[in-house]
């Protein structure tokens, strides 16, 4: 993947497609169908179907976590410790470590960020921009591959380009954790809020 610029393009065009997709059908098609008062019933399904659901999520969710990490770790200063295949030994302990917490993350902390999404609601459509973000990050590195060369094969290890790239990705958070609107409270927590109202007034 790090030597392959086909491949990374192939990886940077997923990426681009999971945000764009995800933010399309949230803010664009999500909003046509309640003016339109469309409502979608989910169907429950099987127990093999469920798990089948499971483990492709589980794959795509790995992908991404090492593509993102592949785009981060490419533009990161070697370290002058030697190679694991192509890649300098600090690059490959952050592909390795963004696979692995990934992977930790779908199968501990799921419920836990579960809860935060609960909280926070804005963080979800954060979380899809920097996937496209660092989609973006790894098109600009296809783009100024050598056998390429649209723009100037330095460019995504200037440290402008580097300044640039962190500086959006800690806006993209902020703005997804100060912008979330909260979310309306359910019927349960509404009859409780004015139980408790109830218990304070006697």
């Amino acid at each position: 993947m790090v030597d392959i610029w086909q491949v990374q393009a192939l990886g940077a065009l997923y990426l681009l497609f999971i945000a764009i997709n995800h933010l399309y059908r949230k803010h664009v098609v999500s909003k046509q169908e309640a003016s339109a008062g469309i409502t979608k019933v989910k169907k429950g399904s099987g127990f093999w179907t469920t798990v089948l659901k499971v483990e492709i999520a589980d794959i795509a969710f790995a992908v991404d976590s090492i593509l993102a990490a592949v785009a981060l770790a490419t533009a990161l200063t070697p370290t002058g410790l030697g190679t694991v295949g192509s890649m300098d030994v600090g690059q490959f302990v952050v592909v390795f470590l963004g696979g692995f917490i990934g992977l930790l993350i779908m199968r501990f902390a799921a419920s836990k960020f579960v809860l935060l999404l609960q909280k926070r609601p804005g963080l979800e459509t954060a979380a899809f921009i920097i996937v496209g973000w660092v989609g973006v990050k790894l098109s600009v590195q296809v783009l100024a591959h050598e056998s390429i060369g649209v723009i100037p094969h330095d460019f995504p290890h200037s440290t402008m380009w580097k300044i640039f790239f962190y500086s959006v990705l800690v806006l993209i958070v902020l703005g997804g954790w100060f912008l979330s609107k909260k979310p309306a409270p359910s019927e349960e927590e509404k009859s409780e809020t004015e139980k408790r109202a109830e218990n304070k007034v006697q």
